[in-house]
């Protein structure tokens, strides 16, 4: 995993918990936004096909 995954990833989980949390608080329909957020966040932790280097295939 790349530390950039890491960080983007991480970072972007943090901010949907913290909406999340606000829903609680305030209005629940913030959870429209959050839980979108926190997928998104998943997918970019999980997400393994970046770190695939292909090799160029050059045309004869």
């Amino acid at each position: 995993m790349k530390t950039q995954q890491l960080i983007t990833g991480g970072i972007i989980i943090i901010f949907g918990l913290i909406i999340v949390f606000l829903a609680i608080l305030k209005t629940i329909f913030t959870l429209i936004y959050a839980v979108p957020i926190i997928i998104i966040g998943i997918v970019i932790l999980l997400n393994k096909k970046e770190d695939i280097i292909e090799k160029i295939k050059k045309i004869k």
